[in-house]
């Protein structure tokens, strides 16, 4: 270091001085700018330009070809924190090799996602990791260390959680409060985020779209008094893509985009995300908010400090101490056979009854193969062992999806690929299933697609071979057109009136910015998919039937219309077609099925369709179309295995099914893993990390937040579910013994022994489940405690040891505001799932007993409820605080809600009760199950947030329950009592 040199620039300072150093140097106006996604250089101080925001859920995405690991929910599958700390190596690693080559890579990265699956058909489940807060926070804890690195200065990469809070509803996303009462918010919403945050390896969160008890989760107070109050770190808050502007446009939650800019600021965000890669709007607010008194210079640079503290640590300012600053290793065959390795543990085989898999083994047809005690099948022909004759067919078979956080295929492998591997093409038959048809318009020709050969040499590749990727969304290949004869299309069915249509030569109808129809994508995709069509019966817009359809593309909806100039979507004029159908996919299917040893049906989703960002499911049940495919199979061969690959669960009747299998969408080598687990190469040992539901009936409303008094998920739910959390069999088998639990005063101490009583080596996942025996408020049937996924070779056993915080007992004690651990037993259940308990012991740690609520001295604020009816949490005021409203019509009356506190104590006497209060309406007080004894009218006030308080006698002594009945628009914030 010279005279000359800043003293941020000096790599022998500690960041925070260097930080100091640095925004001293920096200008208002450049301050200001750091504050967009997109913020400029600073070239007087040499300081490059920095984005904050690069993808990378389960690789590199939108940035091209990059290794393409298993989705989000898959890695979940595997309870395998070491192989997902692995996979975030790998994948930050590579973030960095394509930064050193396009600085447009970002090493902010935006992932994980760590929003619990509490409802299966929230269209984002594919991006979660569980429905269990416990097994959540340790995959994304291994995710974030593998992204962070090792090193004890410098970053590989900086991540990002998503999505603050209690998002799991693309419907109304934008507008949509969740409402969360404080023992969900703690016990539930809050801990995954937390216990990630806590392991140090974090960089961040960025706020979901919705709002939380009626406030946007972008000017959430828990940032402040919740999120940094976890650690001593410099945590960086970046807003969701429009999510500023949606403060005003959509949420109407201010009037002002600078009171909206500097109440989010002030809330805590420190990275606006707004306006694409134009940070002119948002500098303009700030500065305006400024202007206006809204903000403080000091609450400019405690954002940018934020920021700064994140480029420090990815070791901007000292690129020649910067470890990772020269990594080049990108789609190495360690990456490649890592894809394998996490596709291969994410499989989980929900049913095996007769032992129909693995496919190779003594006693079914062609089954010659043996296995060696280490699983490894032997034989003639094919290595590794002749299998029997397969039939693979579905609309997934010969598939290799993506979703819309993948990166760009280098590799693909779908199962039919797998199967021709590891089989050999000659045992094998295939049969997708699809329908095939003509579009006949009423003038008696057909819909036409023009060769591809039309289009001409420049969307071909290497070696001249047509190149899918190069066409979707051009504008210069020929529409359809119509003639005499016209095309045969495949038409898929993907449930929910969806379809696409494919050409002969793979390429999928789609539709242009111009407006054309043309045959140009390998996939359904992009952020509005442009090649999804619905078709309508004619005159249906009028309520009639009438002959014929009208085709409707569901990206624009407009309608499908013949010109002359070619096929498009237009506003007017829609041709009416008819479907001619000639062939029948179940008729494939049934014929396939019929020669063959073994059907195994790949059915399941296409991610970009029913059910992805922007879009929830409505139904559990698998699309008609592929339940068809399914039934012909099965009534043609019952030597059929349903295997499901999908994004999300299923409520499928499994009673004739032999066996079925499920695995997320598994990247590059999904289909290589498939084939290995379905021969017996690999013992499946992937585990369920959410339950999947018998049917919709059993689902909660999916706004309903309350998994307390919802009863949902596999803590709360009483029915019994189609497959329990943590369900997945093996190839081999496993007992458990010698369970004992030792307690000291902070932690516990948990052993027992897992042996692999099978003939073939396997991974178990043993899982230890904890319940209080007899709680004083409602809790969880069981809770996930720990886990383990071992390695056992036939025969072995090895003993598994656990420490548990005796913290992992606690609730949240709404009565006092504070966690607790409540005395008495506890149950510790070891076993193989949530509901597959091998083996159980009582401990009894020493507890805080239960002390009544203080309402003499502390009142009650109104949202610390322990039972509600037709209640709903919304905002106290724009700031903090909470209120609670009657959620809507109610059965006991319009816009009524009834609120229950138990063992509340008045001591000798209380004599009134004052509320404070908003709206207008009626409340009453009750003690215990008797009749009301005061009665309070509220009086119109001026707005939702101009509180009034009201005061009525009020007489009671002792300890009793108070049941509080709300009626009409009012917002009931703090009750208390005087004697």
């Amino acid at each position: 270091m010279t005279a000359q040199t800043p003293p941020f620039r000096d790599s022998q300072l500690p960041f925070a001085k260097r930080i100091d150093d640095l925004l001293s140097r920096l200008t208002l106006d450049e301050r200001v700018a750091m504050l967009h996604q997109f913020g400029p250089a600073v070239q007087r101080l040499g300081i490059a330009a920095f984005r904050t925001g690069q993808e990378a859920l389960h690789g590199v995405a939108w940035m091209g070809p990059a290794t393409v690991f298993p989705q989000a929910v898959g890695l979940g599958a595997t309870w395998n924190e070491e192989l997902v700390r692995r996979i975030g190596e790998a994948v930050s690693t590579e973030v960095r090799a394509m930064r050193s080559r396009d600085d447009r890579v970002g090493l902010n990265i935006w992932a994980p996602t760590v929003n619990l699956l509490r409802h299966p058909l929230w269209g984002r489940n594919e991006e979660g990791y569980s429905e269990d807060p416990k097994l959540t926070s340790a995959i994304a804890t291994a995710y974030t260390r593998g992204l962070r690195g090792d090193h004890p200065a410098y970053w590989r990469t900086a991540p990002v959680l998503k999505h603050w809070l209690a998002h799991n509803n693309e419907t109304d996303r934008a507008t949509a409060s969740s409402s969360v009462r404080p023992r969900v918010l703690h016990e539930y919403d809050l801990r995954a985020f937390r216990e990630t945050v806590e392991a140090g390896a974090v960089a961040g969160v960025m706020p979901a779209y919705n709002l939380v008890n009626g406030r946007p989760n972008h000017v959430s107070p828990y940032l402040a008094e919740q999120l940094r109050a976890w650690t001593d770190q410099d945590l960086l808050v970046c807003s969701d893509a429009g999510a500023p502007s949606n403060l005003v446009d959509s949420e109407h939650y201010f009037d002002t985009h600078e009171e909206a800019t500097a109440a989010a600021l002030l809330a805590g965000v420190d990275s606006f995300t707004d306006h694409g890669t134009d940070n002119a709007q948002i500098v303009a607010r700030v500065q305006e908010a400024l202007r206006q008194g809204l903000l403080a210079e000091t609450d400019i640079d405690a954002a940018v400090r934020r920021q700064l503290s994140v480029r420090f640590r990815l070791g901007e300012f000292d690129p020649l101490l910067d470890p990772y600053a020269d990594t080049k290793d990108f789609d190495t065959p360690a990456h490649r056979a890592l894809a394998r390795e996490a596709a291969e543990q994410a499989i989980v085989l929900l049913k095996n009854d007769g032992g129909l898999l693995p496919l190779i083994q003594e006693g079914i047809p062609g089954g010659e193969g043996t296995t060696t005690g280490e699983g490894t099948p032997t034989g003639e022909g094919i290595p590794g062992g002749v299998g029997p004759r397969i039939a693979v067919v579905g609309l997934l078979a010969d598939e290799c999806k993506l979703d819309w956080y993948s990166g760009t295929l280098i590799h693909r492998s779908t199962p039919l690929e797998g199967l021709y591997d590891r089989f050999g093409a000659d045992r094998v038959d295939f049969a997708e299933g699809v329908d095939r048809v003509r579009l006949k318009t009423s003038d008696g020709s057909y819909l036409s697609v023009p060769r591809a050969d039309d289009a001409g040499e420049e969307v071909r590749g290497a070696g001249g071979a047509l190149d899918p990727a190069l066409l979707a969304g051009r504008t210069d290949l020929p529409p359809l057109t119509s003639d005499d004869v016209g095309t045969e299309l495949a038409l898929i069915d993907w449930g929910g009136g969806v379809l696409t249509f494919r050409a002969p030569d793979g390429r999928y109808l789609s539709v242009a910015e111009d407006g054309f129809v043309r045959a140009s994508a390998d996939q359904p995709g992009g952020w509005v998919v442009q090649e999804t069509f619905r078709l309508e019966p004619r005159g249906s817009q009028e309520g009639g039937h009438g002959n014929g359809h009208l085709l409707q593309h569901v990206g624009t909806g407009r309608y499908v219309s013949v010109t002359a100039d070619g096929v498009k979507v237009a506003d007017e004029n829609p041709a009416v077609l008819e479907l001619e159908l000639t062939a029948r996919g179940e008729d494939a299917v049934a014929h396939a099925a019929a020669s063959a040893d073994v059907v195994l049906v790949v059915a399941g989703n296409d991610p970009h369709i029913n059910g992805r960002e922007t879009e929830d499911r409505t139904t559990l049940a698998l699309p008609a179309h592929q339940q068809r495919l399914l039934d012909a199979a099965r009534a043609a061969n019952p030597r059929t295995a349903l295997i499901l690959t999908s994004s999300y669960p299923y409520a499928i009747d499994t009673t004739s099914l032999p066996a079925v299998l499920w695995t997320a969408h598994g990247g590059q080598a999904a289909g290589t893993a498939l084939a290995s687990v379905l021969a017996g190469d690999v013992s499946p040992a992937g585990r369920l990390p959410q339950t999947w539901y018998a049917s919709d009936a059993e689902l909660p409303g999916l706004l309903d937040y309350d998994v307390i008094g919802g009863r949902q998920t596999y803590l709360y739910f009483e029915g019994t579910p189609l497959f329990p959390f943590g369900h997945g069999l093996s190839y081999a088998s496993f007992a458990y013994a010698d369970l004992a639990a030792r307690v000291d005063e902070e932690s516990a101490r948990v052993t027992f022994t897992v042996t692999n009583t099978g003939d073939t080596a396997a991974d178990e996942v043993a899982q230890l489940y904890g319940r209080p025996v007899s709680p004083s408020v409602p809790r969880p049937r069981r809770e996930l405690l720990a886990h383990r996924r071992v390695h056992l070779p036939a025969g072995t056993t090895t003993e598994l040891a656990f420490e548990l915080p005796l913290s992992a007992l606690e609730f949240w004690d709404v009565a006092h505001g504070t966690r607790r651990l409540e005395p008495g037993g506890y149950e510790l259940l070891a076993g193989a799932s949530a509901e597959d308990i091998r083996l159980s012991a009582t401990i009894d740690p020493a507890g805080t007993p239960p002390a009544p609520r203080p309402v003499l001295e502390r009142g009650l604020r109104s949202a610390d409820f322990d039972e509600q009816r037709g209640a709903e949490i919304v905002d106290r005021t724009k700031l903090s605080g909470d209120a609670v409203t009657p959620a809507g019509p109610d059965p006991a009356g319009p816009d009524s809600a009834e609120l229950v506190y138990r063992a509340c104590d008045f001591g000798p006497a209380a004599r009134s009760v004052t509320v404070e209060v908003a709206g207008e309406g009626t409340l009453e007080l009750a003690l215990d199950d008797g009749p009301a004894i005061a009665h309070l009218d509220i009086a119109p006030t001026t707005g939702p947030y101009a509180y009034t308080s009201v005061t009525s006698p009020f007489a009671a002594s002792g300890v009793h329950d108070l049941r509080i009945e709300l009626r009409g628009p009012l917002r009931l914030a703090h009750v208390g009592f005087s004697g």
